[in-house]
């Protein structure tokens, strides 16, 4: 695999690849997938869980994942953190994604003959604002936005709507009757492109570590001075329970690297300070919010 920059990757246009994404074809996995290997021929492989996303990729039926890890109204997906360290592979991109919910149904209904909506929680989450002003509607918790409108589509389930993106619209043949109906007008999610080992970058100016510390007063915050001293901008730090009983918990953290910054100088000045450290995955930051 080339190491040619394009479009935050490290991929030689034209090349032929396989992108494992949690969902049915037309989610906003996809979406994101085909913007960061827009220079790339992609066939999608749809998972219906986060476990299976990665798995494919470890067992060669794709060639990476791609996987939600926080959005702006709903926060971080714990989970997701949790699931790539203990997969062993690396995150070598991101991928930030402007989310904009549509109310999509068969066509000829009207808002008012819908009685059922489905989707994802936390699709219906982002909605509540306008979902809160219907009136005898009856919302159904799914496991993909885009397996709603597959679902309603195959079905032909008339007074039934979903909430999903633009694409499983057009992808089911549904009528979008009611477009951008999310509350947070700068919804976004920020995706992960998670790859093998094998396939992780030395290069780019993030970098995503995990580690714990000690039990005891002023343990995070002696991380936290020693990373100041050493002039880096931590631009996103979430804890995660450990599952040993003993409420000691996992750090995540996003590191923003200058040119000049070595990441070895910056493990072994951690290794003092913490336990259990593991660089995730070095990459390039995502400068854009791309459109949905």
């Amino acid at each position: 695999m080339s190491n040619v920059p394009g479009n935050g990757a490290f991929f030689l246009k034209g090349t032929d690849m396989k992108i494992a994404i949690q969902g049915e074809k037309g989610s906003f996995h996809e979406v994101a997938a085909r913007q960061y290997f827009s220079d790339n021929n992609i066939d999608i492989v749809p998972c219906t869980t986060f476990d299976l996303t990665l798995k494919v990729v470890k067992d060669n039926m794709a060639d990476f994942a791609i996987i939600a890890i926080e959005n702006a109204r709903s926060g971080s997906i714990l989970y997701n953190y949790t699931l790539i360290r203990e997969s062993g592979m690396k995150i070598i991109g991101e991928h930030n994604l402007r989310i904009k919910q549509n109310l999509m149904a068969l066509a000829g209904q009207s808002i008012e003959s819908i009685k059922e909506i489905r989707s994802h929680p936390i699709a219906l989450a982002q909605c509540m604002a306008f979902l809160n002003h219907l009136h005898g509607v009856t919302l159904i918790e799914t496991d993909d936005t885009a397996g709603s409108a597959k679902y309603i589509s195959e079905n032909k389930l008339e007074g039934v709507a979903a909430i999903a993106s633009t694409g499983a619209a057009e992808l089911y043949g549904l009528e979008i009757i009611a477009p951008g109906i999310e509350t947070y007008k700068k919804n976004y999610t920020r995706f992960l492109i998670i790859g093998k080992a094998e396939d992780a970058r030395s290069d780019g100016n993030k970098v995503s570590i995990c580690f714990a510390t000690g039990h005891k007063p002023g343990s995070l915050a002696a991380v936290l001075v020693r990373l100041a001293e050493l002039e880096i901008n931590l631009s996103k730090i979430q804890s995660v329970p450990r599952l040993n009983g003993e409420w000691e918990y996992m750090f995540y953290v996003d590191l923003e690297l200058n040119d000049d910054h070595d990441i070895g100088l910056i493990e072994n000045v951690l290794a003092n300070y913490t336990s259990n450290l593991e660089v995730l995955g070095i990459f390039n930051k995502c400068e854009k919010l791309y459109e949905g």
